[in-house]
């Protein structure tokens, strides 16, 4: 299953990546994330691993992140594995003006079970409001700390 989702955020693309490639700022926009811990190699480059919990309600869930490609500012890839679930993801951070960044998250899920693959069939929204919900929260969270850091100067 592959989508597409995206969102503006009005800030300039420099701001809007130096947020996003702070992994303490993880926390802060992305719920029920309880833990990121990186595993091996450089971090945010090219085949560094971390692995990340969360708590959705009463599930647990754990996957691990590989970062395949880091061209930032202009994009980021990397595999996401739960299970026998695989995401592989990359996300585009389009200078629209000197104020103003797409950000594009581009996913292609691929479902080893049974159950996620009918999933996957019978609810594919589903996949793309989680996507669009994280994505939201950053936009907002990036948004409120760039007002902040504004009025602290």
């Amino acid at each position: 299953m592959k989508y597409t989702a995206e969102v503006t955020i009005n800030l300039p693309r420099e701001q809007v990546v130096e947020l996003f490639d702070n992994p303490d700022n993880m926390s802060k926009w992305m719920e029920g994330l309880e833990s990121f811990t990186h595993i091996s190699g450089e971090p945010g480059q090219p085949g560094a691993k971390s692995n990340l919990v969360f708590q959705i309600g009463k599930r647990r869930m754990e996957m691990v992140e590989t970062i395949t490609e880091n061209q930032l500012p202009e994009y980021m890839a990397g595999t996401y594995e739960s299970g026998k679930t695989l995401n592989i993801q990359k996300v585009i951070f389009q200078e629209i003006n000197e104020n103003t960044t797409k950000y594009i998250a581009e996913n292609e899920f691929k479902m080893g079970s049974f159950m996620m693959r009918m999933m996957g069939v019978l609810m594919p929204g589903a996949f793309k409001k989680q996507t669009l919900k994280y994505m939201e929260s950053f936009k907002r969270f990036a948004e409120a700390e760039a007002k902040q850091r504004s009025k602290g100067q």
